[in-house]
């Protein structure tokens, strides 16, 4: 006696996603991170063992790059909610750890771990729970976790809850000051970045705006950097050295400004934009010969073929010519006495022959 049960020819079944994934990861990553993580996961719910699935086999069922899906896996595995198993650069096996158990893990370490804060924190742990329910701050430390590249402690986090109440900073700006101290200044000390938010408040930069304006005026290349990423929406990730040197050799070798480059950046459409795109397009208008903002816009410009112009006053008609104006008039030979003369010889004999007739 056997029992079987009876598959569908196609897949109608269902795939459980955990809530903390889409309240709290998806948001942090872009379409195609969040497209290979789902499709992952549901051939491993599926536990189908005749089915030989690699990320060749997801890059093949997206259509996209087999280098995204690689870098899609990176990306989760800083997150810390999937582990990479095995010395295959390419296609390893990818294992998905348990979300709601990440959660209680985290929580009761937070409620454990013992704290030595350098200084009293006003903050208690109930009012860090609560100000991780506002996405605004969830997304803060995320973002800080992964500009880090580790987990901050509760005592780190209650110390930036203290810098937006004490500095009236916005958490974008609390974000940007860690960007600045890690990939900037490559320092990764939380009182560091302290001095750095102290020293924005002290100046009144307490926007994100007034902060990038600011870079202008002590770091130009650093705001050539923040200006280029943030026209392209991807100033929320780190940027890296070859997208560092194709944007210096925009100013640096081309000369462009930052009008120019910024309209090349307008030009890329893609639903995932990149600065080697932007690059395209600043080449091809540095090799036509691109100076100005003017000068961009003559490109678009069909050639114009001027013809020739019409003079539309009135002439006088001349009259077709025959083959008898060629002949010479007779009287051209004579003056207006000699002609006289003749007539008058011609009507004294006529009028001898008449009476002569008489």
């Amino acid at each position: 006696m056997s029992f079987i049960l009876e598959t569908t020819e196609m897949d109608l079944g269902d795939t459980p996603i955990e809530n903390i994934f889409i309240n709290d990861y998806m948001p942090m990553a872009n379409g195609t991170y969040v497209k290979v993580y789902l499709l992952g996961f549901k051939y491993a719910h599926d536990k189908d063992e005749k089915l030989e699935v690699t990320n060749n086999t997801i890059a093949k069922h997206l259509d996209i790059p087999l280098e995204d899906v690689l870098r899609a896996w990176d990306f989760w595995e800083e997150k810390g909610i999937i582990e990479k198993k095995g010395d295959d650069k390419v296609n390893y096996k990818v294992k998905f750890l348990n979300l709601k158990q990440l959660y209680i893990k985290n929580n009761y370490n937070m409620f454990n771990q013992k704290e030595e804060p350098k200084k009293d924190l006003r903050y208690s742990t109930q009012d860090l729970i609560e100000a991780n329910q506002m996405p605004i701050i969830n997304n803060m430390f995320n973002q800080i976790d992964y500009i880090m590249r580790r987990q901050t402690t509760p005592s780190e986090k209650k110390m930036i809850l203290e810098w937006i109440h004490d500095y009236n900073m916005n958490p974008d700006v609390i974000e940007k000051a860690f960007f600045y101290a890690v990939e900037q200044k490559g320092i990764r000390k939380i009182n560091y970045v302290e001095a750095i938010i102290r020293n924005w408040y002290d100046e009144g930069l307490t926007n994100i705006d007034a902060v990038i304006e600011n870079f202008r005026k002590s770091d130009e290349k650093y705001y050539r950097y923040q200006k280029v990423m943030r026209a392209l929406g991807l100033h929320n990730r780190p940027i890296k050295k070859d997208e560092k040197e194709m944007i210096d050799k925009w100013f640096e070798e081309y000369n462009f400004s930052m009008d120019i480059v910024l309209l090349g950046c307008e030009t890329d459409k893609n639903p995932k934009p990149s600065v080697s795109y932007v690059n395209g397009t600043l080449k091809n208008w540095f090799e036509r010969g691109v100076k100005t903002v003017e000068d961009i816009e003559l490109l678009d410009k069909p050639t114009v073929i001027k013809k020739p112009v019409v003079n539309n006053q009135y002439r006088k008609p001349t009259a077709n010519k025959t083959r008898f104006h060629n002949f010479e008039q007779r009287t051209d030979k004579y003056t207006s006495e000699e002609l006289e003369a003749i007539a008058k010889r011609k009507r004294e004999a006529h009028n001898q022959k008449l009476k002569g007739e008489a």
